[in-house]
């Protein structure tokens, strides 16, 4: 599988759990291959869509809202088009399952692109992380790190 690997992590630390990607992505530094990219960003659409670029796997992390206990954590493979529910809880206008949805129908999608999320419940301004997105943070980040890392080395490629 030639091309980057990719972590991004999306949302807003200034408003509350919106900042969870953001959160996974800080637990993720130090524990991942140092050729695996870790970004964070706003989760605009088009902006998620260019990073896309070059890359042979990417996992997306962030949060979102569809009723859920709070902290609760869900994964897709968009291998698949995402279900209708995911379209719709994110916390963002158009984000990161729009900017997937885009990335297929222009044939740019990854081969191998993941999405995770954790349900939100304080998105606040100024609020920061309520306790059981807290808590789910190392949770999810333990799983993405498991999964980069499998297909990290499944591509024989230097883990130096």
């Amino acid at each position: 599988m030639a091309g980057r690997f990719l972590v991004v992590g999306i949302g807003n630390p200034q408003r509350g759990d919106d900042g969870a990607g953001r959160a996974v992505v800080a637990w993720l530094r130090g524990r991942l291959p140092e050729a695996v990219e870790l970004t964070v960003q706003d989760g605009e659409a088009v902006a998620l869509l260019d990073r896309f670029t070059g890359t042979a796997a990417v996992w997306l992390v962030d949060a979102c809202v569809s009723g859920r206990a709070p902290g609760t954590l869900q994964r897709f493979d968009a291998a698949a088009p995402l279900p209708e529910a995911l379209r719709s809880c994110s916390t963002h206008g158009l984000g990161p399952a729009q900017a997937i949805e885009l990335a297929r129908a222009l044939g740019q999608l990854p081969g191998r692109c993941r999405v995770h999320v954790i349900e939100g419940a304080e998105f606040a301004p100024g609020a920061g992380l309520s306790p059981a997105v807290a808590a789910a943070v190392p949770e999810v980040g333990a799983r993405i790190a498991g999964e980069v890392t499998a297909a990290w080395r499944a591509t024989g490629a230097d883990h130096a």
